[in-house]
């Protein structure tokens, strides 16, 4: 029987495992989702949709005063407490505020329409932004509900909830725009908003059901969840204005072409380290919570998530460095061949990412909103400086320079900042662990220098599993899973005989 260190080790890498997965196919049926988009609608479609898409995000992000993830650590506070009458009180609390901030948001949408009209260089759209009020009040509501079923620790709902969301989209792009064209891209957004407050208040309402009763003059006893939530989406906003000012420059100093390069180098980043990530804020961030008031306990759970990070994300993040070449035209085409070094430089941030989140989000567990946002302005900052900086000397790769000297300063930052401020400590394993996988991955990447490219692939490769044999390893060593599933295979083989 494993330890209870063992298991919680277990259960960390499970999740990661599961949420990384459901990523994963979500990428994948969405490309097809795409494919088939664009097979109907045209280009002249898929920017409507891209606009209309975007638009009600940026609405929806920008009034749902945080909830869907600050309401997260109260209710998981509650949930471990086990006092059954303060969470169902509660969560009255989180669907008042979600219902107020999705009537904000439709109001807002709606009021906006007209102005968000001069985003489209053709045609009137004023009606469509009206008629797509009702998706972001939906939206509101579903995050709410979301952030019930994480805090409560819902994940199998929640991943299963991904699951079918995902083919629904992909069933509804198929039937409506086969059928009605482009008159049908608002009601596939509205309807994929109601399938989505569907799927999710199926299991919510189970859990806890809708009580109207008792809910007047609740909103006040959200208002610390709302000050998280506020400084949430304001780090936000602060991100976007970053990634705006950075384009706005290249656009200045380079072209058009420069700005698509950048956007395709950083996504290829940022796509498969959302699959290692996507784990984080439904899993990690509710456990987190409970336990921050143990020092102890908190260190260990950080240190834990750092570990099964980078034990999961360093073997397949230097197999995309060494197939970046393969990679970039299969998903794009040939002409972006100059972003390959771009992102494959790019691709050593995500290591630095995988130590610096974990530790950021002792911000949000202790409520601390204001530490929050000032390390987040920071490294928006330092990400813009060195994005400029790196562009100006050395053109596109120097942005993916960039871009890694600015996750690993976040990393010396956040680190600094919770050692003085909550006494964390980083462990001796996930020093070790760093110090044998970081390097493997820069020795991946400088591989990329050679000439030879058929030499420095075959380095790469064999480079990238001994990564894998230490990941490998070190689950062996430190999970009962290994064990588990050689006992389940030993077991059906029995049953056959």
């Amino acid at each position: 029987m494993a330890s209870k260190d063992e298991s919680s080790y277990s259960h960390v890498l499970r999740y990661v495992g599961i949420f990384g997965g459901v990523q994963g196919l979500s990428i994948l049926v969405g490309l097809v989702r795409n494919k088939v988009v664009a097979y109907f609608l045209g280009p002249d479609g898929m920017g409507l949709v891209s606009l209309f898409n975007s638009t009600i995000n940026f609405i929806s992000q920008s009034t749902n005063l945080g909830i869907s993830f600050s309401a997260v650590r109260h209710v998981s506070e509650l949930f471990d407490e086990g006092n059954e009458e303060k969470i169902h009180h509660f969560v009255k609390v989180v669907r008042a505020w979600s219902i107020l901030t999705a009537l904000a948001g439709m109001l807002v949408c709606v009021v906006a329409g007209p102005l968000m009209n001069y985003a489209f260089s053709w045609g009137d759209h004023t009606l469509h932004f009206v008629l797509l009020a009702p998706a972001v009040g939906l939206m509101a509501v579903t995050g709410g509900e979301t952030a019930i079923l994480k805090g409560c620790r819902r994940l199998r709902s929640l991943a299963l909830i991904q699951v079918v969301n995902v083919f629904v989209a992909l069933i509804l792009a198929v039937v409506v725009f086969s059928m009605f064209g482009q008159t049908g891209i608002v009601p596939v957004i509205v309807l994929m908003a109601f399938v989505m407050l569907l799927t999710t208040i199926w299991y919510s309402y189970k859990l806890f059901p809708l009580r109207l009763r008792g809910c007047h003059g609740i909103l006040g006893e959200g208002m610390d969840m709302v000050r998280l939530g506020g400084a949430f989406v304001l780090a936000g906003i602060l991100g976007s204005g970053a990634e705006i000012l950075i384009r706005a420059y290249l656009n200045r100093f380079g072209d058009l072409d420069v700005v698509g390069f950048y956007n395709s180098g950083l996504m290829i980043a940022v796509i498969y380290a959302g699959m290692v990530f996507s784990a984080m804020e439904t899993d990690y961030f509710p456990r987190l919570s409970a336990v921050v008031s143990d020092r102890t306990k908190m260190c260990d759970m950080v240190n834990r998530q750092i570990e099964v990070s980078l034990l999961i994300a360093s073997p397949l993040l230097a197999l995309l460095i060494v197939f970046m070449p393969v990679v970039i035209p299969l998903l794009f085409n040939d002409a972006f061949t100059p972003v390959v070094a771009m992102a494959q430089v790019a691709v050593l941030s995500m290591y630095f990412k995988a130590i610096s989140l974990p530790i950021a989000y002792l911000q949000l567990a202790k409520a601390n909103s204001i530490g929050y946002l000032m390390l987040e302005a920071i490294f928006d900052a330092m990400m813009v400086l060195f994005v400029m900086i790196g562009y100006y000397y050395w053109g596109l790769i120097g942005t993916g320079i960039a871009l890694s000297f600015s996750y690993f300063s976040n990393v010396l930052m956040v680190s600094a900042y919770a050692y003085v401020k909550y006494g964390y400590r980083v462990s001796i394993s996930v020093v070790q662990l760093v110090a044998v996988q970081v390097p493997l991955g820069i020795a991946v990447y400088i591989t990329t220098w050679l000439d030879n490219d058929w030499i420095a692939g075959a380095i790469g490769i064999i480079l990238s599993f001994v990564s894998m044999a230490v990941s490998v390893y070190i689950v062996h060593q430190k999970t009962g899973l290994w064990n588990a599933l050689k006992a389940r295979i030993t077991s059906k083989f029995h049953r056959h005989d």
